[in-house]
């Protein structure tokens, strides 16, 4: 089975060709979107060679999952999302022809102006955050305490935003008291803020009761049109949700202080990447590098994992 890498809709306008996303706009359909999930697969901000069969629409799958999940817990529920609907034949008659290409992957949402802010929520220290913690003592420029190890647990956990970057570009990470500097109105930095805590408590305490630990994830946030005229927008969470693509699931069982966990998430692929597998990494890791191909075994079990993540989290079997 191949990737599907990208996507061919000739009567829709294509807005943006993100690094697994591709953006329409739909002919006389003024406040509403079509968010198509490819088999797209990047790690450390480059896109790979080839993809990952069928990963849109797990991705798609799962996103929908966690949006109903989180709309309808109580202690999220206030919260906005964008999504209208999954289903192909509820759209726009002018997405209809596309339904082979569509059907599973794609999204029809709000049309909402994306803030240039990445909402990332910590609830344990691993990664980017734990290499500079080795380094100076802090994550996102805030001092911890000492002692912490590698995978320690915080409690509460922890907003670490960064600023979102265009493809080929890297995401910086910011201090949260930075986050107003980015934003068009900065009195939304302190609900955003209290957005992505309130989601990631909720969906934390979900991989729980599933086996799985949400070490961390990130949200992404945009302003819906007022609801009525002379109306503020809406602070909404956008994009895809609770991902393997966006977030670290680790299995609870395995869970060991000190111990660099690799989870049920594209961690898999970061380290064979980093282990110098296809060559990547002459150019010293991230921005700049070629993209490579990943090998067939590779795939396969960057998949399985994807796969496993579902269904612990879904409790289902992944249809395609």
């Amino acid at each position: 089975m191949s990737a599907s890498d990208s996507t061919h809709c000739p009567s829709l306008k294509l807005l943006a060709k993100g690094k697994v996303r591709d953006i329409y706009a739909i002919p006389d359909v003024d406040d509403a979107l079509l968010f198509v999930a490819t088999d797209r697969v990047s790690a450390f901000d480059v896109v790979m060679k080839n993809g990952i069969p069928n990963k849109g629409k797990l991705l798609t799958q799962l996103s929908l999952f966690f949006f109903d999940l989180l709309s309808h817990a109580p202690e999220t529920r206030h919260i906005p999302n964008h999504v209208i609907t999954s289903n192909v034949a509820d759209m726009p008659a002018a997405v209809h022809p596309y339904r082979d290409q569509l059907e599973g992957r794609a999204i029809l949402v709000r049309k909402a102006t994306v803030l240039p802010v990445e909402a990332i929520v910590r609830g344990y220290i691993t990664g980017s955050a734990w290499a500079e913690y080795q380094k100076s003592g802090t994550m996102h420029d805030m001092k911890l305490p000492e002692g912490l190890k590698e995978s320690s647990r915080f409690e509460p956990p922890l907003f670490t935003p960064s600023t979102k970057a265009e493809v080929g570009d890297k995401d910086i990470n910011i201090h949260p008291d930075e986050v107003s500097k980015h934003l068009p109105d900065p009195a939304l930095a302190k609900p955003l803020q209290e957005y992505a805590l309130a989601l990631y408590s909720t969906a934390a305490a979900h991989s729980l009761s599933r086996g799985l630990i949400l070490a961390d994830t990130k949200f992404e946030f945009g302003l819906l049109p007022p609801p009525s005229p002379g109306g503020a927008p809406v602070l909404a969470l956008v994009d895809e949700c609770l991902t393997p693509d966006s977030s670290r699931f680790w299995p609870r069982d395995q869970y060991a202080e000190g111990a660099r966990m690799v989870g049920f998430d594209k961690q898999f692929l970061r380290e064979w990447l980093k282990s110098g597998g296809g060559g990547f990494g002459s150019k010293g890791g991230g921005i700049g590098e070629d993209p490579v191909e990943i090998p067939r075994e590779i795939v396969e079990q960057t998949w399985g994992k994807y796969e496993e993540a579902f269904e612990l989290l879904t409790g289902r079997k992944f249809a395609a």
